[in-house]
């Protein structure tokens, strides 16, 4: 049976979409896109870069943010890479080789996923090919405008919890009306 889900218990995903609402997006060529697929080795069919199953998104190589702090690196081809959606949120802000050798729930070593030395090596290689920009939140935006984003985040996802409540309660209420 599946549990409520709290929204302050899903902190790491809304502070990774609010640390991607503010990182830049650079959108690649198609001769980047096939140089990255191919030095994935995926030229044939592009799959999670991570497990090898179905892709459904594209996922940060280096995560956007680490301890609720964007730490700089964009969405560009030298940091995005294919993936599943298990994959990536159960990567979340970890880095990629330690959370790929991991015990974390739904990583490819604790998926049994076979050959991952030699995706890792891959995953390396790609890594090297190019160094991503990484933009230095602090000396560009500036601690007061970072604080108020942050402070925004954390605001936004106490209403939340407090309107999840109210649903809850008038929920419950119209069941036992019934």
């Amino acid at each position: 049976m599946p549990r409520t889900v709290r929204i302050s218990g899903r902190s790491s995903s809304i502070t990774n979409s609010f640390a991607n609402g503010i990182i830049p997006v650079v959108t690649p060529t198609i001769e980047q896109i096939d140089e990255a697929l191919r030095i994935l080795g995926m030229e044939e069919t592009a799959v999670c870069a991570y497990c090898g199953g179905p892709v459904s998104e594209c996922a940060q190589l280096r995560p956007p943010a680490i301890a609720k702090q964007p730490i700089g690196y964009i969405s560009e081809t030298h940091n995005l890479v294919p993936a599943c959606g298990n994959t990536n949120q159960s990567k979340g802000s970890t880095p990629w080789r330690e959370w790929m050798f991991s015990s974390a729930p739904r990583s490819p070593e604790t998926r049994g996923i076979t050959g991952l030395g030699k995706t890792a090596k891959r995953l390396a290689e790609y890594e090297k090919r190019e160094t991503p920009a990484c933009i230095d939140f602090a000396s560009v935006v500036g601690d007061q405008l970072r604080a108020q984003h942050w402070r925004t985040t954390l605001q936004a996802m106490v209403d939340a919890e407090t309107t999840v409540k109210l649903v809850h309660s008038r929920v419950a209420s119209s069941r036992t009306a019934e």
